[in-house]
């Protein structure tokens, strides 16, 4: 889609949101099941928002559709003035799902016309930009709708499951050895990167290994067996207190029913499977169990190393669960995998100027590094060197691992 001249880019974009959201009624896309989840209607607000916002605002077609709306639908850009509470966002009942609709339609029709002229670089980059950032909002519309609907009393499914083609035997383990010395991370900066890919610079790694598969099902099943939500020696001191504060014992949507293990998908509740990439455990989960096998987790700069001699290595293409055709030995395409790195700025790393450059910066403390992308990531966003970021106790996102072991 890159190559696309920009104007189909931007309808691709936006009619794939769209697509996504068509199978929710109004009611679905008004909930807000936990205050890190936002409601359907909201996300597709607030990318619209920022095309009105940092697009359109300064050009002949800027005419806001409704002030409120900078009010209701800011996430997090200070700069430009305040915002409603985000854990209260499911509150907001107005405007309803098809008011958003029509404000999508208004939007795109002022973009169209803005996109048929020649556009200066600043337009055209911000128009990117925006893009990709409202693909990252399609993840997370489906991560989000995920936790509303499994807090239902009842099952209930967003999608119908698909054939799928024959199950594959599971690969070994083997190891992808990292020589280690001085290498060179980070993106180019001659495609589009987010600003804290940049800038590429060079780093030391000690030689290593990563495994050339994610961790299974199994194989935490393993470790649950073998008492290790139990064991405070496996966790991190944060992880421990968290554990035992919201009573963790498995990985979030499993459930135990009279000694088998399901787990709640997009497609409805559904078996554990032993051969699947573990989804959904946090930060300090991917930790106990790394630590329980004797291992750790990779460096953020030896999973990039790694990924990188590996070429783009993927498991699937965009579906909304981990296909149970998947090997796990793909980098991309099966779930995000945590990584030991603090999210924190390259070196010469720079903020833009303006309320854009809120984007990522503001955010680089408390949190850790995932790489690589998940089943329902855009292939786009989809390369070894994006840095996604989340908090240590984060399970909605579709997180997994892959152990990485020092040199003897």
């Amino acid at each position: 889609m890159t190559d696309c001249p920009l104007d189909t880019r931007y309808c691709d974009v936006r009619s794939r949101t769209e697509a996504l959201a068509a199978p929710l009624s109004p009611e679905d896309q008004t909930v807000q099941s936990m205050a890190d989840v936002s409601p359907t209607k909201w996300h597709r607000a607030h990318t619209t928002w920022f095309f009105e916002r940092f697009v359109l605002a300064d050009t002949d077609f800027d005419q806001a559709y409704d002030p409120a709306f900078d009010f209701l639908f800011n996430s997090y850009y200070e700069q430009v003035g305040p915002r409603y509470e985000r854990s209260r966002r499911g509150h907001v009942s107005r405007p309803g799902a098809a008011e958003v609709g029509r404000y999508r339609v208004d939007v795109d029709a002022r973009m169209r016309q803005l996109l048929a002229d020649d556009l200066d670089e600043r337009h055209h980059d911000l128009v990117v930009l925006g893009l990709h950032h409202e693909q990252q909002h399609q993840e997370l519309l489906l991560m989000d709708i995920k936790h509303v609907l499994s807090q239902h009393p009842q099952s209930v499914a967003y999608a119908t499951r698909p054939p799928e083609a024959a199950r594959r035997a599971p690969d070994a383990v083997s190891p992808i050895v990292i020589e280690g010395g001085v290498c060179e991370v980070g993106a180019t900066g001659r495609a589009f990167c987010f600003d804290n890919e940049l800038p590429r610079h060079r780093c030391l790694i000690e030689p290593s290994a990563l495994d050339s598969r994610l961790v299974r099902c199994d194989e935490y099943l393993a470790f649950i067996d073998d008492g290790g939500y139990a064991r405070p020696e496996l966790w991190l001191s944060e992880g421990w207190a968290t554990v035992n504060a919201l009573g963790w014992q498995a990985p979030l949507y499993w459930t135990n029913d009279d000694g088998a293990w399901h787990r709640f998908t997009l497609f409805g509740n559904e078996a554990v499977l032993p051969d699947d990439p573990v989804t959904h455990v946090s930060y300090f989960e991917a930790d106990a169990f790394a630590r329980w096998r004797g291992a750790r987790l990779p460096t953020e700069f030896e999973w990039e190393v790694a990924a990188a001699g590996a070429g783009n290595s993927t498991d699937a293409n965009f579906a909304l669960e981990p296909p149970s055709t998947a090997s796990g030995s793909g980098f991309f395409g099966s779930v995000w995998q945590w990584t030991a790195s603090a999210y924190a700025p390259y070196p010469g790393f720079r903020v833009a100027p303006g309320a854009v450059g809120e984007y990522n910066g503001k955010f680089m403390v408390n949190q850790q590094v995932l790489r690589g992308g998940a089943s329902i990531t855009p292939e786009a966003h989809t390369r070894p060197t994006y840095r996604n970021f989340y908090p240590a106790s984060a399970r909605w996102p579709y997180t997994g691992l892959r152990l990485a072991h020092d040199a003897p």
